[in-house]
């Protein structure tokens, strides 16, 4: 089965940069209904990335992946159409009111169902692919025996989140943002409220734990678990990370391009990426690593004291100045004028920038909360943001080029014909200038011609693979490098082959479908016609006392306070206080679950 690396992309440069650090796919909204409201582009922009992924067979899809209201209906249904001209290969879908506006709109390319629809389940797996789904991106939470239990249900293809931040509610389900700010995680306009800081109360009102951030989870990294992954049948890895920068795109990208080169596997898009810079997921934005659920079992996954990046450990302070601080570094870290720090000063977590880093010590502005003993993270590495910037790897097509001597019509000389065959199958021929006679030195000849020819030109790799003639026409160093520069166009005149991906057939929905509850987020006319009966979607009509989150993430668990695990507490509901506001968790145990109401 092929294996796709699926990036992430704020923008349209931000894709091409990942297509060009290996990735197979990118992802990426348009002008709307994308669930990242601050990562949306324009359909030319878009258009621009879909021309440029497409000279490598890479796949741009797009998210339109939020509720949609009655008004925005037609609006949605004519911006398919346009990014579907533009070149988009597939849309991420939640709303399932986009089945009928695609067939409408005349859309013809794939739909993927959604991390958004909440997939968790073999019977929520073989529910989205009977309605003609071709993908579906499955819950973060899930373990490997749950993916290979998916597996086995259905035949169309299944996605996995493999790195990046990690909600700690079950996606698509997740109301605690629109209760709490009015503002629609479903809509693209999440909060975070997951990230705040909260006091744990318990039923007496007594503080057992204060000001940390009880709900946030380390973020996902499954760069060792790839082969684990693709033996459950997961056939495209993604990376989390609509709003993050280009060089997190880059870094991230290039390491599990690297570990797919590593495992052999036969990849979703044409060209190898080589050379530059080395990754290192330490050195970007990340919360602490954790691979979550993936082996059934529960760990230490919350970032109570590490809501945002705190980086890598670089060393811990051994004195204090009048305008700095100085460390015992860690073996081999290395500062520079201009790195991000952080540390944990107990009530938060501080920042600073080191003005100017001399060996051990940096200099900056005055820093309260430090003080000896303390552990200090680098989370911005300056050198390493230039290496991301500056030394970029080369992501090139292997072309195979069989040179012959071919005589000129009027017998009068010779011309040199290139006929080569790019790695997607493209086939294009040559003829070469050359000076009307034959080389009096053939083997100094053959070794211009084939160190000539097998270099690179526009995103092509040239190898010669055979040379035949006993005797050459005479060739000047100006004429071969046309030779070459003149097949690369030639290819760039054919369309680069995709190599082919699902595309199911999309069944029409007969008759209203199985009741849904407020969890199935139905929000217009048209899904709510699926469906019967139907209960609006939150959005509509908020639900009193209703769950705000169902998580697998236990907060009494990571305290060491479960009565099943521990062996120590009870499942009486706790509390969380957030600046006058109060939420109840309770413990599902029989599901080994947490909910926020």
């Amino acid at each position: 089965m092929i294996r796709e690396l699926l990036a992430p992309a704020r923008t349209a440069e931000i894709g091409i940069a990942a297509i060009g650090c290996g990735a197979d796919a990118v992802y990426i909204a348009g002008p709307g209904f994308g669930a990242r409201q601050a990562a949306g582009n324009s359909v030319e922009d878009i258009a621009e990335l879909c021309r440029y992924a497409h000279r490598f067979g890479a796949r741009i899809f797009i998210t339109f992946n939020t509720i949609l209201f009655d008004d925005e209906l037609d609006e949605a249904r004519t911006l398919l159409r346009r990014l579907q001209d533009a070149g988009a290969d597939a849309f991420i879908v939640q709303d399932l009111a986009v089945l009928q506006l695609s067939r409408e709109a005349g859309v013809t390319v794939p739909l993927h169902a959604s991390t958004q629809c909440a997939i968790r389940t073999p019977e929520e797996a073989r529910f989205y692919e009977s309605l003609g789904f071709s993908r579906l991106v499955l819950e973060r939470e899930l373990s490997l025996d749950q993916i290979r239990a998916i597996r086995a249900a259905v035949s169309c293809e299944l996605e996995a989140f493999v790195h990046g931040a990690l909600c700690v509610c079950y996606s698509g389900n997740c109301y605690l943002s629109q209760a709490l700010a009015g503002r629609s995680a479903n809509r693209g306009a999440c909060v975070q409220a997951c990230r705040s800081r909260y006091d744990l109360l318990d039923g007496d009102g007594r503080v057992l734990v204060r000001d940390k951030a009880l709900l946030s989870l380390k973020d996902l990294n499954l760069e060792d678990r790839l082969p684990d992954l693709l033996d459950a049948g997961i056939c495209s890895f993604k990376i989390e990370g609509r709003l993050k920068n280009i060089s997190y795109v880059r870094n991230v990208v290039r390491t599990y391009d690297l570990a797919l080169q590593r495992l052999g596997c036969e990849r979703a898009s044409w060209g190898r990426t080589e050379g530059g810079f080395t990754p290192d997921s330490a050195k970007t934005f990340n919360r602490g690593y954790t691979a979550l659920y993936l082996d059934g079992k529960r760990g230490p996954w919350a970032a109570m004291d590490m809501p945002k990046s705190m980086g890598e450990p670089v060393g811990q302070v051994t004195g204090l100045l009048p305008d700095g601080f100085r460390l015992a570094l860690r073996p081999g870290v290395e500062l520079a004028n201009g790195d991000g720090f952080a540390f944990d000063a107990g009530d938060e977590i501080i920042g600073l920038r080191g003005d100017v880093c001399h060996g051990d010590t940096v200099h900056c502005k005055t820093v309260r909360g430090l003080r000896k003993g303390m552990q200090v993270y680098r989370n911005i590495s300056v050198a390493f943001e230039k290496k991301l910037a500056r030394d970029l790897p080369r992501r090139s097509l292997s072309v195979r080029v069989a040179l012959s001597v071919a005589p000129e019509p009027d017998a009068r000389g010779w011309r040199l014909r290139a006929d080569a065959v790019c790695e997607d199958g493209r086939e294009v021929s040559c003829l070469g200038e050359a000076c009307g006679q034959l080389a009096q030195d053939t083997a100094r000849m053959r070794d211009m011609l084939e160190q000539g020819i097998a270099k690179t030109a526009g995103d092509y790799r040239f190898q010669v693979e055979s040379l035949s003639g006993e005797t050459l026409p005479l060739m000047r160093a100006a004429d071969i490098n046309a030779l070459r520069r003149a097949l690369a166009e030639a290819l760039d005149g054919q369309p680069c082959r995709m190599k082919p991906l699902l595309n199911l057939p999309r069944p029409g929905v007969s008759g209203p479908l199985r009741g849904a509850s407020y969890k199935q987020n139905l929000s217009n006319r048209l899904s709510k016609a699926l469906f019967s009966p139907a209960e609006e979607a939150w959005e509509c009509t908020p639900k009193e006392g209703a769950e705000l989150m169902r998580t697998r993430y236990c907060v009494r668990y990571e305290l060491g306070l479960c009565p099943r695990h521990h062996g120590s507490g009870s499942n009486a509901p706790l509390y969380l206080r957030n600046n006058g506001r109060r939420l109840t968790l309770r413990f599902d145990c029989r599901a080994c679950e947490m909910t926020v109401e």
